[in-house]
């Protein structure tokens, strides 16, 4: 699988941000302009009666003149500036011409967990096949109660559903400075704490049922699967996406589960599923155990929205940047938290799945994908196919990741955007920026800095070009009118470097 990704990281072209090709445009144009005025120059002094010899210095100065030999100088330390004010606001530039890209960029496609929302998961509703329940207290506090809407509830029945949750899990509750945080998954600590809170002690189920295998979560399986010993017998505990835990169960009881499932989804809700089986005592997971499960209910959980990156998605728009959420999330779910953010706006809102984006064509993609604001249930390697065809519409192009999958997608576009803290080491070698705070409101405030960084290489070119032609015009205009030349080749050269010196700097 890493091979797979290196090759797909290699095989992806390195893109020219728009600086080097605007300058790449720039120098050109200005090259051909001043070869022009340059002969032009030589051919009237010439024409006029003046010597060869002396034109041909008179000319070489004024090209030297002209020519802005000074804006490089002036643009790395402008990018230089622009790079430190950038590092005060929580983006660190890895590649020192992408200060400006940020300041051009057209499109943001951003992850939605922890970088449009604040990555503290709070399981809020359970629903356990009969009962729905709804659960106290926010983050990873384990205070907080769980309480039955309405009569009929089992504790038992909930309590398995709690227990799978809490076991086929990866990650762990630390106490670190007196509060309580998750070594590893937000989405499983969430699941931790409400098993906590339903009255079970991790240490002791883990004792209880100790595992014996586990396959592990992936965003293209879909869902998580754990083998435990439960006395002479074993018990296969799975989690994951509703739609993939549904399709491995029986069908008994199915339709209420996906009508609970929706609308939990359409609540802003991210829910997850659990199914159980008894195997006989094995030490292995094999496919045949992973089919005919029992649906034990669902838990649906809360990524409050961060309140700044409502302010910077309408920034964003104001400043004519598009921002689509690109998640593996429930489209429901994308489509609540979208609509709250204000990426979505109206009643309507077209949604894009892996599923659909599978079914598409690289053609078939380029037609819509500017109208697309929300990507549900993508896998990472989806978001390449995004980037490419957004760039086929010339589109400046920022995308965030933070995952090994990711790699691809942050080299193809024009700013590859890492998290600084959920982000791999991969993530981050392939990328352009990393923001430490995987935060989207940081991301809004270096494209900020960025454009304030455009703006100055654009100021101190149009300082630097009226100051160099003048000197060519000035020549060509008293040759024409029968004056002598105002210059000596010294003296253009001592006007060159004390017009265009330190003033360039300042």
């Amino acid at each position: 699988q890493l091979g797979k990704i290196a090759s797909q990281v290699q095989g992806v072209e390195t893109v020219r941000i728009p600086l080097q090709e605007k300058f790449d445009r720039f120098a050109q144009a200005i090259g051909i302009l001043i070869l022009g005025a340059s002969v032009l120059l030589f051919a009237i002094g010439i024409w006029m009666g003046e010597s060869i010899k002396n034109m041909f210095l008179v000319m070489v100065a004024a090209a030297v003149a002209a020519i802005p030999e000074g804006l490089p100088v002036v643009v790395t330390i402008t990018l230089a500036i622009g790079m430190s004010r950038m590092a005060s606001k929580h983006a660190i530039i890895r590649n020192l011409p992408s200060v400006e890209t940020l300041g051009s960029t057209t499109f943001i496609g951003s992850d939605k967990t922890g970088t449009l929302t604040k990555n503290e998961m709070t399981v809020k509703a359970i629903f356990d096949g009969t009962t729905v329940y709804q659960v106290e207290g926010s983050g990873y506090d384990p205070d907080g109660e769980i309480r039955p809407e309405g009569p009929g509830d089992d504790p038992e029945r909930l309590k398995l559903l709690l227990r799978i949750g809490l076991l086929c899990n990866e990650s762990l509750l630390i106490s670190e400075d007196g509060f309580t945080k998750v070594q590893g998954d937000p989405t499983e600590g969430a699941l931790i704490v409400c098993g906590i809170k339903g009255g079970l002690d991790p240490e002791d189920e883990r004792i209880k049922f100790p595992q014996q295998d586990i396959i592990p979560f992936e965003s293209e399986r879909g869902y998580m699967a754990t083998l435990h010993r439960a006395g002479d017998k074993g018990l296969v505990f799975v989690k994951g996406a509703p739609e993939q835990v549904f399709s491995r169960c029986s069908r008994e009881g199915m339709e209420e589960a996906r009508r609970k499932a929706e609308k939990f989804a359409a609540d802003g809700l991210r829910v997850l599923a659990m199914a159980f089986r008894e195997v006989p005592a094995e030490k292995k997971l094999n496919n045949e155990m992973l089919e005919g499960l029992k649906f034990a209910g669902l838990q649906a959980m809360m990524d409050p929205p961060r309140p700044e990156v409502i302010e910077a998605i309408s920034n964003c728009r104001e400043a004519g940047i598009k921002v689509a959420m690109i998640t593996g999330d429930h489209a429901a779910t994308a489509v609540t938290i979208g609509r709250q953010l204000g990426i979505v706006r109206g009643d309507s809102a077209r949604v894009l799945t892996g599923r659909d984006l599978e079914k598409m064509s690289d053609d078939e993609l380029f037609k819509i994908v500017k109208e697309i604001s929300i990507y549900a249930r993508v896998a990472p390697e989806h978001k390449l196919r995004i980037v490419n065809q957004l760039k086929r519409h010339g589109d400046i192009v920022a995308v965030t990741g933070d995952g090994v999958n990711d790699a691809p997608a942050l080299k193809a576009a024009h700013m590859g955007v890492a998290m600084g803290r959920t982000g791999t080491d991969v993530a981050k070698e392939a990328s352009d920026m990393v923001v430490t705070d995987d935060n989207f409101a940081s991301i809004f405030s270096a494209v900020v800095e960025g454009r304030i960084v455009f703006d100055n290489i654009r100021k101190v070119t149009f300082f630097l070009i009226p100051t160099g032609v003048a000197a060519i015009l000035s020549i060509i205009g008293t040759l024409a009118l029968g004056l002598p030349i105002p210059f000596v080749p010294a003296q253009l050269l001592w006007i060159n470097l004390v017009t265009n010196g330190l003033q360039d700097v300042a």
